[in-house]
């Protein structure tokens, strides 16, 4: 059975105010392309259909365009709902519209009720694990604790109570929207840490033929059977290294995993430069960057007059100017940004205690009052997202 693997389309989204529906229109024309050249046989969609929970009209326009031609094209599509998305809303209706062909899963009610496909070799069992968040669904799963790994453990060990009561030889697709252990994350996927810990071991999907990933936006391997097929296109500067790809994965009659990537295309390269404003105006190297979206990071040890009005002579699509001046991070003088850099909030609270006290930072029981006090707030705003 051969599967295209995809995920984290964020519909909608844009890229520090340049909209990209156009080049995600354009990524949806080229799915639907290389699901008819490629001869493919289903369509997985691992989480983060939409950037948001109530997202723009246009965007759900996009979303319903390419579900009819997925539809059209007869090829069924799995698609699970990820931490951006509103599980109710994109659930709504999943019971007509997978009459078309198109599975819906975002009820972890839902996640060892599997979507059955067939092929000459026989059954493919599709289990589809939308977004777990564990405070919300740790009872209903009945897990230990309100952890990541603790509730898709418990839901994993669904999955495989039901896939060991059927035929021998059924073979096993999960979709999964997580932060596996060894996957590389981005600046441009929103924070899912619990307790101080995001990331789970990949040994929580054993059991199972291919395991679909959605969450971190670089196409990676975490195993031969665990990938991340990441985002289509890049949502942040951080982003700029990567080549991004969506899986086309062919499934042997004995759970053999074959992998190939196929190529998104690009709208527009993204580059970061780094130097001092004259350098980056007068270097002739620089010039193949003209039509590339650009991050400049100036080093002036003084702020030039009108930088950005400067760049954008020479390079047009300029989105983001960072003043990085040349000094140390422990002169007074650095900036606060610095300052905080590849710090985050629960550490800058710490920070905040220890200065407050003169240099006595919080003891073991307040840091986990603090740590309680973040998953609490995230906790409560990704509720108020999703219930709007």
């Amino acid at each position: 059975m051969r599967i295209l693997h995809t995920s984290d389309w964020h519909l909608g989204r844009s890229f520090h105010r340049v909209s990209l529906l156009d080049a995600q229109a354009a990524y949806l024309d080229h799915l639907v392309r290389t699901v008819r050249e490629h001869a493919v046989d289903v369509v997985v969609v691992a989480g983060d259909v939409y950037d948001r929970a109530v997202p723009p009209l246009a965007a759900v326009q996009l979303f319903d365009d390419a579900l009819h031609r997925l539809a059209a094209a007869g090829v069924p599509t799995v698609m699970i709902s990820g931490n951006h998305d509103s599980a109710r809303r994109l659930g709504v209706g999943a019971g007509l519209i997978a009459r078309a062909g198109i599975h819906l899963r975002t009820d972890p009610g839902a996640c060892a009720t599997p979507v059955l496909l067939h092929d000459a070799q026989g059954d493919v069992a599709f289990y589809g694990l939308p977004y777990l968040e564990p405070a919300l669904v740790r009872d209903s799963l009945g897990a230990p604790r309100t952890s990541h790994e603790a509730v898709l453990t418990a839901a994993m060990d669904q999955v495989r109570a039901d896939l060991a009561a059927r035929p021998d030889g059924t073979r096993s697709v999960v979709l999964a929207h997580a932060f596996v252990a060894g996957g590389e994350p981005s600046d441009s996927e929103r924070d899912i840490t619990v307790g101080g810990v995001a990331a789970v071991p990949a040994g929580v999907f054993a059991g199972v033929d291919y395991v679909a990933l959605g969450h971190l936006h670089g196409c990676q391997t975490v195993t031969e059977r665990v990938r991340y097929s990441g985002s289509p296109l890049a949502y942040s500067f951080s982003e700029h290294t990567h080549r991004k790809t969506m899986w086309l994965i062919d499934l042997g009659p004995g759970g053999e995993v074959a992998a190939e990537r196929v190529d998104c295309p690009v709208p527009r390269p993204l580059v970061r430069l780094r130097g001092h404003l004259g350098t980056l105006l007068e270097d002739p190297a620089l010039e193949r960057h003209r039509e590339s979206w650009v991050e400049a990071t100036l080093t002036d040890p003084a702020r030039p007059d009108e930088p950005m009005a400067r760049l954008t002579e020479r390079f047009p699509h300029t989105l983001s100017l960072v003043f990085d001046p040349e000094r140390s991070p422990q002169d007074p003088s650095a900036s606060y940004a610095q300052r905080l850099e590849g710090r985050d909030d629960h550490q800058v609270a710490e920070d905040f205690v220890a200065h407050v006290r003169g240099g006595n930072g919080p003891s073991a029981q307040e840091r986990t009052v603090l740590r309680a006090v973040f998953d609490d707030v995230r906790v409560s705003d990704g509720v108020d997202e999703v219930s709007r």
